[in-house]
């Protein structure tokens, strides 16, 4: 959904008659020409601004609302926008009707018939084809990784692999020297704690520095890529540390994390919990209510091992697709209400490889019920 709507332009039902068209039903009108910008070409990344209409005047899509341009592989994209933009250089803004053969074809979901946009091309901004295989002064880790700074940046101190990054990052395949997956393309820097990532990014992170750009060498042991789906094959990172922040100092655990005290309220299922902060609210949650919460989670030995208070940012979730304790123990309370609950493993996380185990303690703020 858009943030607000663009007017579409008089002529979105059809094409007028001073419109250029191509042999295969595109037909295209140049608003802001540029016959010295570079011209786009088949394997080009674009960014630029967009809006998208269906013949009816109703815009579907839009960068412009976001104030913010985007950035495509035109040859990721349908078959009339790679071809609109190519008959279009850097600095010009066009508008093309396609019809549905070289849109969507009636893809139930995407929008339907002939379509038409407007593309103000705002620059050309490839990227050069990293090595295929190590150079010859690249570092090679006892893991099988290797990596090169290829541009050392402005930080002093190595990466500790608690500092939460944001990189900017393109995959390529070894077998094909293909592009596979790129930050750029999504429009968003791959954000977390380094000791998160997938090993092919977190191995080598503890070794760079703020700005510094890097290719990396991923061999196919890993099996995974860093939006977590299947690699297939060697792989080759291009990547740019665009921010460090030294990861949150953990809240300190409460004096009674070992154990419920005597005054907490026990119930029948072994939940025990204690009213730290009486709430302004009348009602409770239901077992499958949607809740805003904080929260903090630690072991009984006192580690934090969560918190929504350390990120600055409450979550929002169903109370019937939580833990069993949280299912319970939240609906105890109302709004405003602060309380800390002892969840013992079988209302938790019941063991499960990677998770946090035994009794964990949390302490919960209900922020609404929404």
């Amino acid at each position: 959904m858009v943030a607000s709507t663009i007017p579409a332009p008089a002529d979105v039902a059809a094409a007028p008659s001073n419109a250029q068209r191509t042999e295969n039903g595109l037909a295209w009108l140049m608003l802001n020409a540029n016959p010295d910008g570079q011209k786009v070409q088949p394997k080009d990344w674009v960014k630029l601004h967009y809006t998208g209409w269906t013949t009816d005047g109703k815009m579907f899509d839009s960068s412009i609302p976001t104030g913010k341009p985007a950035i495509f592989p035109i040859d990721n994209l349908i078959p009339g926008m790679n071809q609109a933009l190519q008959l279009a250089r850097k600095g010009e803004k066009i508008r093309v009707w396609i019809p549905e053969e070289l849109a969507y074809k009636g893809v139930p979901g995407a929008p339907q018939g002939t379509l038409v946009f407007e593309f103000e091309i705002i620059d050309i901004v490839n990227q050069e084809k990293p090595a295929m295989a190590p150079v010859a002064d690249a570092i090679a880790l006892d893991n099988g990784l290797a990596y090169h700074i290829d541009e050392r940046g402005t930080g002093t101190a190595e990466i500790d692999e608690t500092d939460i990054v944001a990189l900017e990052f393109t995959g390529w395949s070894v077998e094909t020297g293909e592009r596979f997956h790129s930050s750029i393309e999504v429009g968003e820097p791959l954000v977390g704690p380094v000791k998160n990532f997938f090993p092919g990014f977190s191995s080598v992170l503890i070794h760079a520095h703020l700005g510094d750009k890097l290719t990396i060498w991923v061999p196919q042991a890993y099996g995974v890529d860093p939006a977590g789906k299947t690699i297939k094959g060697e792989q080759v990172f291009t990547v740019e540390v665009l921010h460090v922040q030294a990861a949150p100092k953990p809240i300190p655990a409460p004096a009674d994390v070992a154990a419920p005290p005597a005054d907490a309220i026990k119930t029948a299922s072994g939940l025990a919990t204690k009213v730290l902060e009486p709430g302004t609210g009348t009602r409770h949650p239901g077992g499958a209510s949607r809740v805003r919460v904080h929260y903090t989670g630690w072991t009984t030995d006192g580690k934090m091992f969560d918190s929504s208070v350390v990120r600055g940012q409450a979550i929002e979730f169903n109370l019937n697709q939580v833990i069993a304790g949280w299912t319970e123990g939240v609906q105890l309370m109302v709004e405003g209400e602060k309380r800390r609950l002892w969840i013992p493993q079988d209302l938790a996380y019941k063991g499960q490889p990677g998770a946090p185990a035994g009794m964990l303690v949390f302490d919960v703020e209900l922020i609404a019920i929404v």
